[in-house]
Formats: C-alpha cells, structure tokens, sequence
C-alpha cells in the first residue's frame, strides 16, 4: 500500500468512526466534539503505528515528542479538524493525514465525512475554472486579518467556512476560489489541505508566497495561501502590501 493509499484508508475509516458517533454519542457539542477527537485519534495513531512503525507521528491530540525531529518521515494527523463545527452537527470539518518528508509535504488525503469525500493525493480532482467575483474562502471564528482589505482590493467575495481541509476541497470542488488564512495554525491543520491542493496543480504558500515548512520545533503554519496557479502573482501582490 502506497503511503497516499494508506492516508486515503485512514481518512475514510476515522470518518466513519465520526459519523457514527454523531449518532450515538453525547448531545453536547463540547462534549461531543472531544469525544470524537478522542475516538479519531485513537484509531489513526495505533494504525499508524502498526502499519508506518518506523515513522515518526504528530497529531494535535498527542503529547510533544520532539525526537520526531530526528526523523526524516513525519505524519501530520488532525483527527478531527472542524471539532466546534463536528459538535455543532455541520458538514464543514474533515479529518486530516498527510506524510512530510524531510521537512515537506509529499502525500496526504483529507475526508469530508459529511459530503461523503475524500481527496488523496494519488488520485486528485481537475480543477474547474474560477468564478467571477473571486470567492475567498475564510475561517468562520478567525478571518484573516487583511481579508476585508483583500476583498475590497481585487473586488472578491469572502466565504466563511470552518476547518482548513473543507477550505480547501471547497476550492477542488469549485464552490470557492481562493484560500486565505492568517493567524497561527498547526502543521496538522495545513499538512494535508497542502498536500491534496499541491497535487492538483494549486498554488500552495506563505502569505508571503514563501513556502510550507513541516516538522519543525515548533509546528506552527503562521499563514497559508492556496489558489490557482496563474491567480498568485496578483493575489500575493495584492496581500503583500497588508501584512
């Protein structure tokens, strides 16, 4: 099994584990949210490990083992990305595993469970033409600080959505155009939207237009920019001057 096949696999069968949940577990969001987590990360961590035992794992729901930075392959695991929107009982949270390899990306999948998606790098969708006005998908609790500007600027439309990995498919489906977000997220927020838009053929940066970088002491992606490739020189220069 390829490591893409092996994301796609997980992806698919911790969404399962979600879905389920959502319809036996607690009726709190809060709690319904953690539980999931919980369940999610359980699973993707032990296959993982029993599948992948000599590569090193980082998931938002385990302790910090820096001796991953001794590793040359590294699993970027968000078990559940979207847990306010899991727990809210909305479509727009993903489930999120991706490979890095010496620092960057090179395989992944992320699943939109309630959409009954999932995107793996083995097998990307074909990019559908942008709309026009531009739509630029952002966080529904923290917009990009330049978004308004942005929109303004270039005489987009801004779309508030939750979780990094339903963004990012909603730009692969075509229901949005552009990818903006500003404001510290984890590299198991950005591993595997990064790893599904780059195979497609999307633009994928730093605000600043600088690259990912993954597996770092300190795994934070302060800025991420995902959009069509012929769209980034006016959209980067248009950011630059707002940051």
């Amino acid at each position: 099994m390829t490591d893409a096949q092996l994301a796609r696999r997980l992806a698919l069968a911790a969404g399962q584990i979600l879905l389920d949940l959502r319809q036996t577990g607690p009726a709190d969001g809060k709690a319904l949210g953690a539980a999931g987590d919980r369940l999610s990360n359980a699973y993707l961590v032990a296959e993982l490990r029993r599948l992948r035992p000599d590569d090193a794992i980082l998931s938002e729901e385990e302790a910090p083992d820096l001796a991953r930075l001794q590793a040359q392959r590294v699993w970027l695991v968000d078990p559940l990305d979207g847990t306010r929107e899991y727990g809210e009982r909305r479509g727009d949270w993903a489930v999120h595993v991706a490979l890095s390899i010496d620092g960057r990306i090179a395989d992944g999948a992320v699943a939109q469970p309630a959409l009954g998606q999932c995107v793996c790098t083995a097998s990307p969708p074909l990019l559908l033409p942008e709309a026009s006005p531009l739509r630029i998908v952002v966080s529904r609790s923290r917009q990009a600080a330049c978004a308004d500007a942005l929109a303004a600027a270039i005489g987009a439309v801004l779309v508030p959505m939750g979780s990094a990995g339903a963004k990012t498919l909603a730009v692969l489906r075509g229901e949005a155009d552009v990818y903006l977000h500003q404001g510290d997220m984890h590299e198991w927020d950005s591993g595997a939207p990064a790893a599904v838009a780059q195979a497609a053929g999307l633009w994928v940066s730093r605000a600043d237009g600088s690259p990912l970088v993954f597996n770092q002491p300190r795994p934070l992606t302060p800025d991420i920019l995902i959009c069509h490739k012929a769209r980034a020189p006016a959209l980067l220069a248009a950011i630059a001057p707002l940051l």
